[in-house]
């Protein structure tokens, strides 16, 4: 999947126009690379669009214009962009009471560490996380964390072939897991993949 480039993004004015519609189809893009994992963990599996819409937002908000500043966006964004071997997903943690998610953050430290994606027939990968900047401390976790899945050929191969896929986290403090992840999800993250 190729990186973003400054001629690929909408200028400010343009992007305020088409900004109802862009957003709608990004909305409507998401919906089968959203992944609840249990009541409180959200993984949304990441591509070209949606960091597109993710830097246009950042762009519109920051008033940012100029090309330098675009470029810091780019090299923000773009790594979260997947590589043809791998899928990248954020994963949200949430917990909409303010007493409850700091309990939650506290309990849940290395919890980024501890999410994992199988493959029907091979053993299961564990992510990378938080490749861009450490997210967790001696206290607590953060509530949002950058992943990276590293499939293996045979794994890739399996996915385009139709195999199931299994996504979990396996923390002390939050153990839940979806087998098989459902068949939409599975087959929008599998475009995410190169064929040999």
């Amino acid at each position: 999947m190729s990186k973003l480039k400054p001629g690929d993004l909408y200028p400010l004015e343009a992007y305020a126009r088409l900004r109802p519609r862009f957003r709608e189809q990004v909305i409507a893009h998401k919906k089968n690379r959203q992944l609840a994992i249990g009541p409180n963990a959200m993984l949304t599996f990441e591509d070209r669009l949606t960091m597109q819409y993710q830097i246009q937002e950042m762009l519109r908000v920051e008033r940012i214009f100029e090309p330098e500043g675009i470029a810091d966006e780019l090299d923000t964004y773009n790594p979260l962009i997947p590589d043809g071997t791998n899928w990248k997903a954020t994963l949200l943690l949430e917990y909409p009471d303010a007493t409850e998610r700091h309990a939650a953050l506290a309990r849940l430290r290395d919890v980024e560490s501890r999410v994992w994606a199988g493959v029907a027939g091979h053993d299961p990968i564990w992510a990378i996380a938080d490749e861009d900047l450490e997210r967790s401390n001696e206290a607590k976790t953060s509530s949002v964390h950058f992943l990276r899945f590293e499939l293996t050929r045979s794994m890739i191969d399996a996915i385009k072939r139709g195999a199931d896929v299994a996504i979990g986290i396996d923390h002390d403090g939050y153990r839940h897991t979806i087998d098989p992840v459902p068949r939409a999800v599975r087959d929008a993250i599998a475009q995410d993949l190169v064929d040999r």
